[in-house]
């Protein structure tokens, strides 16, 4: 018996989830083959071809062996009999190979559709999704989805029809040319071996379930440690990481031992089952022969359907537990499809038009969960071409204007327009493309620094990116480096400072060229001479476009148009810099601390 098995990745909540819910995923997976309904149906007839070639060679087998016989011993006719028989062996390789090559593209074009629709639809999810979501759980769902769409369609056409075929046959064969015990026994040995896999496989799949549930989360554990590796050293915690981790394991192992315990007793029963069966379908030809109803050809030939039965039923047993864990791991898959967006265009949505860009914010309140609300009430204007700047103490909601403004979350009340067009009426695509932001934590590809600053527009010439690069002040550290502009930035940019991703980041809004700029605190990972440097160039690429500035040190904002002061999520304070160090209030008190900050840093 075979010991192979695959995962069956579910959550808690999924071991009260109806069985339907894993057959429904094959009902899904339909229309992806329905586009090459005819390379199905040829391969469909090549497979039909090799089985009826495989139940064929048998049947030559005994009239050769007849024919050897002394009363009826010829020449000619076991030659002509050898000829088929190879000719036979021959056909059912060769259907069968025919019958891969023709579903091959059916069966990968499937995977890669399915996996792009489900890698879009991610995507297309709101902030909200990805937040509550731990990655490394996603992109196993993804991963073990994709290849059971794989298995499953190989044991579909590679086990269980040729099986069902095959079984049709012999069983007709055996009830056409000898007593009808032979067939009852058969039938009765395959009704007992599906009935009593698929009882036990029912029993044991709580076990894989549980196995696969805790390989999940020792799988998310790890990579979310890796990820934060950085953050284990600080805090010497390896031990602590090895620790929690070794309890997912633990928990897996024990899963695992029960669920290859109850398959040695799956085996077993089936193998006894085939046993008995077989034995008394021997017993008959047996005595079929001594009593000369039968040759030795049938004998050989009965035997022969045996072996041929035995062989392919003992892989059934294997395949039914892997189609029950391939449409499991599917319907996991596949649940991540029905995942609400929350945040879709209205359909037919038109394009935005962000031109000389005005935005405006009216009444704005938002809260990430309705029971804590981040801003309220909140109503101010940007004018096309000005720069308008958000301070406040952290917590105060600056950096959640900057999310609604690109439209990850939809307002609570209130509403957001730029041009006069609500951005809940426009086409999402549209709007983000007329947004560049430099965002307080850079997040880079783990790939190239001329990747990660063409990202900003994966069209632009090189020349550009170079550009863009010289306008951050990146270009001469970028090619001081051994790789330069080839040099690889490592997982999340790890490589890099923390100016230095900055400074990527600044590099690929300027080659963004678009009509909205968000600095959102875009200095804040800069020492002063640095961000002193850069601060005139952020100047002059918001000159002309609409710009919203996020900002800790308020150094970096005095040019601004307007600055806005939040606190607890409300605007408190609103004018010029110089207005509002005139009026005493929450803005001069942060700008008094600032200065006492850095005289404090300079002091010897």
């Amino acid at each position: 018996m075979h010991r192979h098995e695959a995962y069956i990745p579910l959550d808690p909540q999924q071991s009260v989830r109806p069985e339907r819910s894993e057959w429904s995923a094959l009902a899904t997976l339909i229309p992806y083959l329905w586009e090459f309904k005819w390379r199905v149906a040829l391969a469909l007839t090549f497979m039909a071809a090799a089985k009826l070639a495989n139940v064929g060679v048998p049947l030559v087998m005994k009239e050769i062996i007849d024919a050897l016989s002394v009363e009826r011993s010829l020449v000619v006719l076991p030659i002509a009999l050898l000829v088929a028989y190879g000719l036979l062996r021959l056909s059912t390789t060769l259907f069968t190979e025919l019958r891969e090559v023709v579903f091959a593209k059916v069966e990968q074009r499937a995977v890669r559709r399915i996996a792009l629709k489900v890698f879009q639809h991610l995507h297309s999810l709101a902030l909200r999704f990805h937040l509550s979501r731990q990655t490394g759980g996603v992109s196993r769902d993804m991963e073990r989805g994709t290849r059971a769409i794989t298995n499953l369609l190989s044991y579909a056409l590679y086990n269980i029809l040729p099986t069902v075929i095959e079984i049709s046959l012999v069983a007709g064969i055996l009830l056409f040319k000898y007593e009808i015990w032979f067939t009852v026994v058969t039938a009765l040995t395959l009704v007992g071996y599906v009935s009593y896999t698929v009882v036990i496989t029912e029993w044991r799949t709580k076990f894989r379930r549980r196995m696969n549930e805790e390989d999940s989360r020792a799988n998310t554990r790890a990579v979310d440690s890796l990820i934060n590796y950085e953050t284990v050293k600080y805090f010497g915690n390896e031990a602590h990481e090895a620790r929690r981790y070794d309890e997912n394991l633990q928990r897996y192992e024990g899963a695992a031992v029960k669920s290859m315990t109850s398959l040695s007793m799956l085996n077993i029963g089936q193998s006894s089952i085939i046993a008995v069966g077989v034995t008394l379908v021997m017993w008959r030809a047996t005595l079929g022969v001594v009593n000369g109803n039968m040759t030795l050809g049938d004998l050989v030939l009965v035997n022969a359907f045996m072996i041929q039965l035995y062989i392919p039923l003992s892989f059934l047993g294997v395949v039914y537990r892997e189609i029950k864990q391939a449409l499991a791991d599917m319907e996991r898959m596949f649940r991540l499809l029905s995942e609400d967006r929350e945040i879709e265009d209205k359909p037919g949505a038109p394009a935005l038009d962000a031109r000389n860009a005005a935005i405006r914010f009216e009444r704005v309140s938002f809260g990430y969960d309705r029971r804590r609300q981040i801003l309220a009430e909140v109503s101010f204007e940007i004018p096309s071409g000005r720069t308008v700047a958000v301070v406040g103490h952290s917590g105060s909601g600056k950096s959640t204007l900057a999310r609604l403004l690109f439209r990850f979350y939809d307002v609570n009340s209130g509403r957001i327009t730029v041009n006069g067009a609500d951005i809940r009426d426009v086409a999402q695509a549209s709007l983000r493309a007329a947004i560049g932001i430099v965002p307080q934590d850079t997040v880079l590809f783990n790939d190239t620094i001329f990747y990660n600053i063409q990202y900003g527009r994966p069209e632009a010439a090189a020349e550009e990116v170079i550009a863009a690069a010289r306008a951050a002040h990146i270009h001469d550290f970028i090619e001081s480096l051994p790789d330069k502009y080839a040099t690889n930035v490592g997982e999340r940019g790890l490589k890099l400072s923390g100016g230095e991703k900055q400074r990527v980041a600044i590099a690929r809004a300027i080659l963004k060229n678009p009509h909205i700029l968000i600095f959102d605190e875009a200095t804040s990972a800069l020492d002063s001479k640095s961000e002193q440097a850069i601060q005139a160039e952020l100047e002059r690429i918001a000159t002309g476009r609409t710009t919203l500035m996020i900002a800790h040190r308020l150094s970096t904002i005095m040019n601004a148009d307007q600055i806005l002061v939040l606190e607890r999520g409300r605007i408190v304070e609103r004018g010029t810099h110089r207005e509002l160090l005139d009026a005493g209030g929450a803005y001069a008190a942060m700008w008094a601390l600032q200065l006492q900050e850095e005289a404090a840093a300079v002091e010897p």
